[in-house]
C-alpha cells in the first residue's frame, strides 16, 4: 500500500513544559478558531464535534497549495501523549469536489524534567473519489503526488513548531489552573 501514499511527512519541535502537563486531545478538542488561524497562514477555521458513532471530531478548514480543505478529522486513537485522527477530507478544486483520506499523528515524549519533543505527522491516500478525479483529469497519480509533497511538507514544517507552541501555553495555563 506504500505506493498509494500521497504525502508522508512528519516534523517535530520542543515544548518547554513538563509532559504530566500536556494532554493533546485536550488541546486539539478545545483549540479556539483564533488560536488555529495562528498556527499557520494556511488555516481558515476550526471547531470541536463528535461523530456519529460518538467518537469527537475535530473540524477544520484550510487552504493547502491553493485547495480549500475541508477536514473531519475522527478520533482514532487518543491518551494525553498520542492522538490519531483520521479524516475523509473534502477538496474543492477548481475541476471540482472531491475526498482524500488525511491521517493526523501528534505525539510528545519527554526529553527531560521540563521539556518534551512534540511531533506532528501527516500522511494522506487517495480515496476512490480522489483516483477518479485524477483519473478524469488525466493527472498520473505519480505526477499528482510529487507535485503535492513539496506543499503538503512545507506546510507541515510551517504549522509544527506554531502547533508546539500553543499546546505549550495550553499545557501551562491549564498547570496553574490546577495548582
Amino acid at each position: 500500500m506504500e505506493d498509494t501514499v500521497i504525502v508522508d511527512t512528519s516534523y517535530s519541535a520542543i515544548i518547554n513544559a513538563p509532559l504530566d502537563n500536556i494532554d493533546i486531545p485536550a488541546w486539539c478538542f478545545s483549540l479556539p478558531d483564533e488560536e488555529y488561524q495562528g498556527c499557520s497562514p494556511a488555516h481558515v477555521a476550526a471547531g470541536a464535534t463528535r461523530a456519529r458513532d460518538g467518537r469527537r471530531m475535530s473540524i477544520n478548514v484550510e487552504v493547502i497549495g491553493g485547495t480549500p480543505m475541508v477536514q473531519h478529522y475522527v478520533e482514532q486513537k487518543s491518551s494525553p501523549h498520542h492522538l490519531l485522527l483520521r479524516s475523509i477530507s473534502d477538496l474543492f478544486t477548481s475541476s471540482g469536489r472531491t475526498t482524500m483520506e488525511v491521517n493526523w499523528e501528534l505525539s510528545v515524549k519527554a526529553m527531560d524534567d521540563g521539556r518534551c519533543e512534540f511531533t506532528n505527522r501527516v500522511y494522506t491516500r487517495p480515496t476512490e473519489e480522489f483516483s477518479a478525479y485524477l483519473d478524469r483529469q488525466g493527472i498520473p497519480f505519480d505526477l499528482f503526488r510529487a507535485q503535492r509533497q513539496p506543499v503538503s511538507a512545507a506546510h507541515n514544517a510551517g504549522e509544527t513548531p506554531l502547533f508546539a507552541a500553543s499546546i505549550e501555553r495550553h499545557a501551562l495555563r491549564h498547570a496553574k489552573a490546577a495548582a
